[in-house]
């Protein structure tokens, strides 16, 4: 008999029988043994409990949310009262329920991972996006600086520098005209501060008019197109109130410069 049964540990039958690879016929002569021979019901117990062990180590914890759904399920319905039966489960039930609980949690874990990068994807998408932007930007802002640069730097543009008189001292303006490309531009230096009902305006003098180029602003320090008139004689910038933009007056001048042929 002890030859069969070192034969029987031997054929490493049982450890199939509790990870639940035997055959039909393999399962019928494992429970024989186990039913007939003590020495293999305890060898079958503690593979069972050695199993048991290695599942727990290895579950993965369910989410809270789902442990918590199934606890109210529980509670909703009624229980019911099985038979005691003293034969303990099936290995190869709770192989397939390890391999399953193995199988949900690295499921669920592959759902977190592929969600947070979907959200990384997401912001590298929208910082892409926002980065063309920023370039498409400074594009059009060098583009526009190598325009003004040029006409600045053209030979036939002329440079025209306005200083303020004795009511406004600290005022410089420089004005650039080019009458073959017919066009005016303003670079405001410094303009001394005014109430907040008044105004600084530039203003073309032509024979028998003055024609309003725009108003001046001390925060808008940047060189601008201003429009181009054929016939102007001078430039001249008044203090106006603020919203009178249809005529100048000439006791309002605070600078004047007389143009060149246009």
């Amino acid at each position: 008999m002890e030859t069969k049964l070192h034969s029987f540990f031997q054929s490493g039958m049982l450890d199939k029988y509790i990870l639940g690879v035997t055959s039909a016929s393999e399962n019928l002569e494992v429970e024989h043994y186990i039913s007939s021979y003590p020495e293999v019901e305890a060898e079958y117990i503690r593979l069972q409990d050695h199993l048991e062990i290695l599942a727990k180590a290895h579950a993965v914890e369910a989410p809270k949310f789902i442990l918590e759904d199934i606890h109210n399920e529980l509670e909703e319905k009624p229980v019911i009262t099985l038979p005691n039966h003293s034969q303990r489960t099936p290995w190869y039930s709770m192989a397939a329920s390890f391999a399953a609980l193995i199988f949900a949690g690295t499921a669920f874990l592959l759902y977190l991972h592929n969600n947070s990068l979907i959200k990384e994807n997401q912001v590298v998408v929208e910082e892409i996006f926002d980065l063309r932007s920023d370039i498409e930007k400074n594009n059009s802002r060098l583009d526009n600086v190598m325009r003004q640069f040029m006409k600045l730097n053209n030979p036939e543009t002329e440079k025209y520098v306005l200083r303020g008189n004795e009511r406004a001292k600290d005022l410089k303006t420089v004005a650039y005209i080019n009458a073959v490309d017919k066009t005016s531009m303003i670079d405001v230096v410094s303009l001394p501060q005014l109430p907040e009902d008044q105004t600084y305006q530039i203003w073309a003098e032509l024979q028998d008019r003055m024609v309003n180029l725009g108003i001046l602003d001390a925060v808008d320090r940047n060189l601008k197109n201003i429009p181009y008139m054929e016939d102007a004689l001078a430039l001249s910038i008044t203090i106006e109130p603020k919203g009178s933009t249809d005529s100048a007056n000439v006791e309002n001048a605070v600078a004047e410069i007389t143009l060149k042929n246009n």
